[in-house]
């Protein structure tokens, strides 16, 4: 009997109660559809959507490479207008307001591909930039793209000497206390304004001047004044560095960028150290035909859609998509020994990381076991998806359960070396917390360092109790960690996903799971929060914008995902029949397309509060089969 056949024959014995009928009629169409997009073997993907910044990007570090082709930039160019609003601008999220570095990075993107400056949608795209400062107010790391063709000056970024690859770990602004995703972009950066190439432009962007010319940063903070001072010191050494040092400092960062390059030729899955490690290399003296470049340049492709538009991916979340598919799967009571549960299960486990990567500097004694969210990351696997694969896995019949229970055991002493000192446990490394890194001059786009979060440290507590352990220290020291962190308005903050509905649909299931009563106070608190913050129409929604101002915060356009972690919380807090679960699942049903999917044009992945958002395009599919499967079970 196939996954769907034993789902009709379960759902149907719950049809006569209260909307349980459309309700489950929803999420068999729903399975359908999401084990129609499992892959042959056994893996899900779905597109992970950012913003054109990352076309822009691609488009200029070709240019860069020398390496850029007409029908590619054309089908580029094509997205990246597909994408700009009428005012000419461009935002970091559906919705969202207009961003200056965004729009200055498409635009210069489009002049490459032709697109005269005169043309209607660039005056209008000039006209803005120039309104909100011009490029004198752009980030830096736009500025250090500017730089790189001669459209600014590299007296005008902020110094990141390569000889910050010597500072130990125990030294402030070490390399290691960057996030890991910060860590590799920093260090392939540092080659880059040590060499401070210039490769002109066929054209200039003075279009793009502002009224008032450049100043530099203003410090945020006592010790922020002290890192501009520093900042200007280490300006006045890149002009005349040490060179044997300088030399031994390229050599050693040059050794530190090809040792982390990935099997699929990328370093940590994400597009930004992938291009600047590339940029690095070639400033080295990497022709473009040395196996690094050309398995970095190679690798790129499978970040590379070409469907009409040519589009980037910055990311890809097959392991995170897998697990989450499972979970759904069984949620929805699909058996834990189906075909397509066991095929994916046998997947994930293949992709177990046993080698050591850069956490180990901090638990050098620890032994591997965890996942990372990509096909190809084994120095950076990750907390938040190895707690949900061990989730995954444990939902799983298999036929040799030794295997299930090794891959386990294996992921649950890793996360148990992983807390962080505090009790709660970060995405990627222990106790990268220094805030004083947030201070340099450089660090002007989004989070650089990787403390323990809310959402990340639920699920790590979810896993803990599903496995049993709710008696466990390190289970009791998560939920106080927890407990804790709540936010004076009853919800959590979320790191990763956006915002108080994602961390209170991560928190209230892990708390529950751990064995707090559900008439707690914080229970209740955030029942009542959830309440409050429910749409007229029935769903939830939380905009962006959140992270910026408190306004947001709970408030949105409702979206099947967001609406899903609201009802993942309500159901765990024991709320199945409230009038507020009940709307909220009339809602799903409402909106749930002919193909059994539900469209989600709206950012509700996190990567960089405040900075950077993602659109995963499964979570409108997997998180509503949780919700609906363990409402109608």
């Amino acid at each position: 009997m196939d996954a769907l056949s034993r789902l009709r024959d379960d759902v149907t014995l719950t049809r006569d109660a209260p909307l349980d009928g459309d309700a489950s009629v929803t999420l068999e169409r729903a399975v359908e559809r999401l084990l129609a997009l499992q892959q042959p073997d056994g893996w899900w993907k779905g597109e992970l959507e950012t913003n054109v910044t990352m076309d822009a990007e691609d488009m200029l570090l070709r240019e860069f490479l020398g390496i850029r082709e007409p029908e590619a930039t054309a089908r580029s160019a094509a997205w990246i207008r597909s994408h700009q609003r009428e005012d000419g601008t461009w935002s970091n999220f559906y919705g969202g307001p207009a961003d200056l570095s965004t729009t200055v990075e498409a635009y210069v993107a489009l002049r490459l591909a032709g697109d005269a400056p005169d043309a209607p949608h660039m005056r209008r795209a000039a006209e803005h930039i120039r309104s909100a400062g011009g490029v004198q107010q752009a980030r830096v790391f736009t500025h250090i793209w500017l730089a790189l063709f001669g459209a600014w000056s590299w007296e005008q970024v902020p110094a990141l000497p390569p000889e910050m690859i010597f500072l130990p770990k125990w030294v402030p602004l070490n390399v290691y206390d960057f996030a890991c995703w910060a860590r590799q972009t920093v260090v392939a950066l540092s080659v880059v304004l040590a060499l401070r190439p210039v490769r002109p432009l066929p054209f200039t962007l003075e279009e793009l001047d502002g009224p008032e010319p450049w100043s530099p940063p203003r410090p945020r903070s006592i010790l922020g004044r002290g890192l501009v001072a520093l900042d200007r010191a280490l300006q006045l050494y890149q002009r005349r560095p040490v060179a044997p040092l300088r030399r031994i400092a390229l050599a050693q960062v040059e050794r530190w960028i090809v040792d982390r390059q990935e099997a699929d030729g990328g370093w940590g899955g994400i597009q930004p150290p992938w291009v600047y490690s590339l940029i690095a290399l070639s400033l080295l003296g990497y022709e473009l035909d040395h196996p690094v470049i050309a398995r970095g340049l190679a690798g790129m492709q499978s970040f590379t859609l070409e469907e009409g538009h040519r589009r980037v991916e910055a990311c890809q979340s097959p392991v995170w998509d897998t697990c989450l598919s499972l979970i759904a799967l069984h949620d929805a009571g699909v058996a834990g020994n189906d075909e397509a549960v066991l095929q994916a299960a046998d997947w994930l486990i293949d992709q177990q990381i046993l080698e050591r990567g850069d956490w180990a500097v901090r638990r050098p004694q620890l032994a591997p076991g965890g996942w990372a969210f990509e096909f190809a990351n084994a120095n950076y696997p990750d907390i938040d998806d190895t707690a949900e694969v061990v989730i995954a896995l444990n939902t799983v019949n298999h036929p040799e359960p030794e295997r299930i229970h090794r891959a386990i055991d294996a992921g649950v002493q890793w996360l148990a070396g992983m807390r962080s000192s505090d009790g709660g446990w970060g995405a990627f490394d222990v106790d990268n917390c220094r805030t004083l890194i947030r201070d340099l001059p450089f660090c002007d786009f989004g989070e650089v360092i990787d403390p323990p979060s809310a959402d990340v440290t639920a699920h790590i507590v979810e896993m803990l109790g599903l496995l049993g352990r709710k008696a466990d220290p390190l289970t009791r020291g998560g939920v106080r960690w927890l407990l804790e962190h709540q936010e004076a308005d009853g919800s959590w903050f979320g790191r990763w996903g956006v915002n108080h509905v994602y961390g209170t649909g991560a928190a209230v299931p892990a708390l529950v799971a751990a064995g707090v009563p559900r008439t707690h106070t914080a229970i209740r608190r955030a029942v009542s929060w959830l309440e409050a913050h429910q749409n007229a129409d029935g769903g939830w929604g939380e905009d962006c914008r959140s992270y910026d101002d408190p306004a947001w915060i709970g408030r949105g356009e409702s979206t099947p995902s967001q609406t899903a972690w609201a009802l993942l919380a309500l159901d765990a807090a024991g709320q199945r029949e409230s009038p507020a679960t009940q709307s909220g699942v009339r809602w799903l049903v409402a909106h749930q397309r002919e193909d059994g999917n539900w469209d989600e044009p709206y950012h509700t992945g996190t990567g960089f509060p405040s900075d950077f958002y993602i659109k995963y395009h499964l979570y409108r599919l997997v998180f509503p089969i949780m919700a609906l499967g363990r409402l109608t079970r």
